[in-house]
């Protein structure tokens, strides 16, 4: 990859965007620019196609309605689904996550059809799932616990075709005591945060499998900083 090639793919922020999720796309690019690669960030908004030559394709939160629409979108115009057949990243967050699956189910029971790219279904859970969440992970995806704040009422089942992101230290996740889902490189999850900003090593995760090789090291105290203080505030959450 050369210095400029790396291109970022921002998937309907119009319309997937609660909880500041478009902060991820800015938090990947900033950290390339700290190690002095350029990065670009095109937001891909409704009613247009998607390009299916970037490299890190992102999808954040929305409401039913607007995760159905998404969904509809998404499957008319499959840029996305045909960069992830030559490697492509995708990484989702909360409605992103059950767009990506095979299915989810909205609140008023109607069931929509995913775009496949994980084996995961979704459906209502008895309650939403609201407040700060810490996920541990295996070694594999960077071996630190991720913290978030997760706000959805879907549960998620996950099936033999995906893995579990990870398992859930404190919070509810997909319901089962597992959070999120993978499956090559797909990657999704229910914390918002934004979630890259508050977990750098899974920024940087997304960055190695576009780029090849474990970027350099970053030494930014006051991230650190910033992944304690949310650890602190999930340790107390009146929920454990």
């Amino acid at each position: 990859m050369t210095e400029s090639a790396f291109r970022i793919g921002l998937v309907l922020p119009d319309i997937l965007g609660t909880y500041s999720d478009g902060g991820n796309a800015k938090v990947l690019r900033r950290r390339l620019e700290w190690r002095g690669i350029t990065a670009s960030v095109a937001e891909i908004r409704h009613g247009e196609p998607v390009p299916s030559a970037l490299d890190l394709y992102l999808l954040g939160g929305g409401e039913d309605k607007a995760q159905a629409l998404a969904a509809t979108h998404l499957r008319a115009h499959p840029g996305m689904q045909r960069a992830v057949v030559r490697g492509a990243v995708v990484f989702g967050v909360c409605a992103g996550l059950q767009v990506l699956g095979t299915a989810f189910t909205t609140s008023h029971d109607v069931n929509h059809p995913g775009l496949g790219l994980l084996d995961a279904v979704t459906s209502p859970g008895p309650r939403r799932a609201v407040g700060e969440i810490v996920v541990d992970v295996g070694p594999e995806l960077g071996g630190q616990p991720l913290t978030g704040f997760e706000n959805h009422l879907g549960r998620t089942r996950v099936g033999p075709g995906s893995l579990p992101l990870g398992s859930v230290r404190g919070g509810i996740g997909n319901g089962d005591g597992t959070e999120g889902a993978v499956a090559g490189r797909v990657l999704a999850t229910y914390l918002h945060g934004p979630v890259l900003a508050r977990n750098p090593v899974l920024a940087d995760l997304l960055l190695e499998w576009v780029l090849g090789t474990p970027p350099a090291a970053l030494p930014l105290p006051e991230v650190d900083a910033l992944r304690e203080e949310r650890m602190r505030a999930a340790k107390h959450d009146p929920r454990r």
